[in-house]
């Protein structure tokens, strides 16, 4: 844990007691602060065990650390906010806290609509194979005031926990898309690409910002950060980028320091798969050539990456087919990153759907064998696949791992995989799309063999 002592002596609210909110009242609490705490949920506040105080009650706090999920501004900012606001009262987030306590240390931030947890995974990998004393979490794995005191910190940053920063500076920024999400929370696809913009707030000439070009927001945005003074490292699986990192059929090519260079045949690596996360391994290669490190280094590191769990995890092969756990993917866009990647797929999906469903999906559907439907999403999944790809309600993961078993186990196609990969939340039947996971393995690890 890293202690937080700026409020030492004050009073400071917490609310939302998940893990950034509990794991920011106990870095608080060491610091010297007196801790006032809540969460709106009954649930949470009997987990929390920690002294509860009704935010209504709060007077004269020095600052209200707000957990991500809790909304500032839309569909409606938080009671608590309105007062903090109100009484000029800071709001900052976990993030912001840590930059604080540890100013002393490289900060490494990574977002996008998809792609980010692996990409930081993948930055963290490269650095602690370097040697370097690297911490890694935020929004993927440990909350940030979780983390132990490092050198270095390399954070998955959400829409959210950005908003929520106030001095925070990433020396090294990286923005790998962006997609339509979290749009009610945003109130808007602009004030989507403002929270994700700002990532790069405060960033010096001693600073670097890792942008992907492949999508029309982020190469617009790309183009003007070139009007500042940092480093601006554009990274493209399309297409060749001056001064930045592409992929060029299926090679990393290196041109930060001028003439494009083929570097390693990204097929080679096991655990990336598809061209989704060929824009990852870039970036993360591009975050680690601006850390300082060597293109072997960084090379050798990625090639030694050992995935990341829950997204397009391979949990086992059973009587010839590979079971694919990516309950990472909670919307189209993530799940269409595993569906381009498998020829024939017994694909279990649904749960809490997001807006636009699967019907995006749709130029992949010749690939799926079978789609096995889960959660609350079922009918409205299928009312998309129905005339199109064969279907069945199972109502359960445990219900439809056995089905997609069954059926897979028996038809014996080449290259089959079980594959689940959502395209949505889990929260219907779920705590969270880890728990979903950790289920898939536990279903597939008792399939007969």
């Amino acid at each position: 844990m890293v202690v937080v002592e700026g409020f030492a002596g004050r009073k400071v609210g917490v609310l939302g007691l998940a893990r950034s909110g509990r794991a920011a009242a106990a870095a608080l609490r060491a610091g010297g602060a007196e801790v006032l705490a809540w969460d709106d949920s009954e649930k949470a506040r009997a987990a929390a065990e920690l002294p509860l105080t009704d935010p209504e009650r709060w007077r004269d706090i020095a600052a209200l650390v707000l957990s991500p999920g809790i909304p500032t501004t839309f569909p409606k900012p938080h009671p608590a906010v309105i007062r903090a606001r109100d009484a000029n009262t800071e709001i900052v987030g976990d993030i912001e806290l840590l930059y604080r306590a540890r100013k002393g240390a490289r900060f490494i931030g990574i977002t996008g609509t998809n792609g980010k947890s692996t990409t930081t995974a993948l930055i963290g990998h490269i650095l602690q194979e370097a040697g370097l004393p690297t911490e890694v979490g935020g929004n993927l794995g440990t909350a940030a005031l979780s983390l132990a005191p490092s050198d270095n910190y390399v954070l998955e940053a959400s829409s959210y926990q950005l908003e929520l920063l106030n001095t925070a500076v990433f020396a090294i920024a990286a923005l790998l898309n962006v997609t339509p999400d979290h749009l009610d929370r945003h109130g808007g696809m602009d004030g989507y690409i403002a929270a994700k913009e700002h990532i790069f707030d405060r960033q010096g000439a001693e600073c670097s910002a890792v942008i992907g070009v492949d999508d029309a927001i982020c190469a617009a945005m790309c183009e003007r950060l070139r009007g500042g003074n940092r480093r601006v490292v554009p990274v493209s699986v399309n297409r060749a980028v001056a001064g930045g990192v592409s992929v060029e059929a299926g090679w990393l090519v290196d041109a930060i320091a001028g003439s494009p260079r083929r570097v390693f045949d990204l097929a080679t690596v096991e655990r990336l798969p598809g061209a989704h996360n060929w824009q990852n391994a870039a970036a993360a290669y591009a975050a680690a050539r601006r850390a300082g490190l060597s293109e072997a280094v960084a090379t050798a590191a990625i090639r030694s990456f050992p995935g990341l769990a829950h997204r397009q995890e391979l949990v086992d092969t059973v009587a010839g087919v590979r079971y694919i756990n990516d309950s990472k993917a909670t919307n189209a866009d993530a799940s269409e990153k595993a569906l381009i990647c498998y020829p024939a797929i017994y694909w279990i999906a649904g749960g809490l759907a997001k807006a636009g469903g699967i019907a995006p999906l749709a130029p992949y559907f010749g690939r799926l064998r079978h789609a096995f439907l889960i959660g609350n999403a079922t009918e409205e999944f299928a009312a998309t696949l129905d005339g199109k790809v064969p279907f069945t309600r199972c109502g359960d993961l445990a219900t439809a791992v056995a089905a997609a078993a069954e059926q897979a186990r028996g038809e014996r196609v080449p290259g089959a995989v079980v594959l689940l990969s959502p395209a949505c939340a889990s929260f219907d039947q779920f705590t969270d799309f880890e728990a979903r996971g950790d289920r898939f393995r536990e279903l597939v690890a008792a399939l007969p063999r």
